[in-house]
């Protein structure tokens, strides 16, 4: 004996996706809430920003952000314990690159954090540590 055979029903319409929760994080493909980076960015006044490049690197000078910090910018004295560049710092906090340079831009002007250049190795070796090299090689 078989067992009986089910056919699948379809639904006549499709349902739509419930709306997201208020504070979610959007979800891929769906558009940022620009009002929301704009207050992040606390309106960019003046206009004036801190000029930084993709690989600035950035570090906290103090270990714990002050009461007064926004969620972001305790987000950054946090992550920036360490030196982290631009690039990363909008990578962890999801954030575009500008609202990130505004956000850093503030803390820099309190003194929170310190940006530097990232260290740049020589193109060329030293010439004596290829000799030492070569001679040590040579020994082998």
């Amino acid at each position: 004996m078989t067992p009986p055979q089910r056919q699948r029903r379809h639904p006549r319409h499709q349902p739509s996706a419930p709306p997201p929760a208020p504070g979610a994080a959007p979800q891929e493909g769906e558009k940022k809430n620009p009002e929301r980076l704009y207050v992040i960015g606390g309106g960019d006044a003046d206009g004036e920003r801190a000029e930084l490049d993709l690989v600035t690197l950035i570090v906290a000078r103090a270990d714990d952000p002050p009461a007064s910090a926004t969620p972001e910018q305790a987000a950054v004295l946090r992550l920036c314990s360490a030196p982290l560049s631009v690039a990363e710092l909008s990578a962890y906090l999801n954030l575009p690159f500008s609202v990130v340079t505004v956000l850093l831009t503030e803390l820099l002007t309190t003194g929170l954090v310190h940006a530097r250049a990232p260290i740049i190795r020589q193109k060329v070796a030293d010439r004596s540590l290829l000799e030492a090299v070569m001679h040590g090689l040579q020994k082998l």
